[in-house]
């Protein structure tokens, strides 16, 4: 069952509160804030298939991983980067042998208005005309994964320069989805799994995979925890529902 985790130091938590099994074991899932709509459809599943229980804390991956090395009591952490589960496993927070590439995504320009024109992504796209007087949300450019591959991807195109100075950065590319969703950016920088999740924006253009680094969201038991629940789990991810839940949602099984 999803039931809400306590936050540490920056992180959005999101999750459903429903009744207590009793005498029902529980695990705690720290995971990538771009995987919110999976993760509360998957809890429901693994509550219905084992009788135990999900607590999921959502946040940008990078905040999880610092909450992690800072001691935040998680038995699995599914990250949106393979770098940031690379900082954690070079700590020697990672359970050995328990890694695996799980999921993948792509990025996207999305737009408020609903009837933006299509845009065409390349080296000759004049963004910083679009955006205007506007600003470009995405996820903190200089931590959080999502924000990384879009910068990557601007800087790879050369258009990084031109608009960097109008890039409005969050916490997470959930809330960089709101900034366009609510208006308050014109445009933004988000994963296809995002926008399909929120019916106020329009996807107006993907970018190619050759521009940024391959999009895959890693998985692993963290060294520290003992729970018993905790293989069980990383099977359930790889499993028949988890993966039907991955497919609807969007995202592409890195295992194919």
């Amino acid at each position: 069952m999803l039931k809400p985790a306590v936050a540490r130091a920056s992180a959005l938590v999101l999750a459903v509160a429903v009744p207590v099994m009793a005498g029902a074991d529980e695990i705690t899932v720290f995971a990538a804030a771009s995987m919110t709509n999976a993760m509360a459809e998957i809890g429901e599943r693994f509550e219905a298939a084992t009788g135990h229980d999900l607590i999921v804390s959502l946040a940008g991956s990078s905040a999880l991983a610092r909450q992690i090395r800072q001691g935040a009591p998680a038995d699995i952490f599914i990250s949106a980067d393979p770098g940031w589960m690379d900082t954690l496993e070079d700590d020697g927070l990672v359970a050995e042998g328990t890694r695996l590439d799980l999921l993948t995504n792509s990025i996207v320009l999305v737009a408020a208005d609903p009837d933006a024109a299509p845009v065409g992504i390349g080296p000759d796209t004049d963004l910083a005309g679009l955006l205007g007087d506007g600003r470009l949300a995405m996820a903190r450019v200089d931590a959080v994964p999502a924000g990384l591959y879009g910068k990557a991807a601007l800087e790879s195109l050369g258009l990084w320069d031109g608009v960097a100075a109008q890039v409005a950065q969050a916490r997470n590319v959930r809330a960089a989805l709101a900034f366009v969703a609510t208006g308050e950016a014109p445009y933004g920088i988000v994963y296809a799994t995002d926008a399909a999740a929120e019916d106020r924006v329009t996807v107006v253009g993907t970018f190619s995979p050759d521009t940024h680094p391959p999009i895959v969201y890693p998985a692993a038991a963290l060294a520290r925890s003992d729970n018993p629940l905790t293989p069980v789990f990383l099977e359930f991810l790889r499993g028949p529902q988890a993966r039907a839940v991955f497919e609807d949602e969007g995202f592409g099984l890195a295992d194919g």
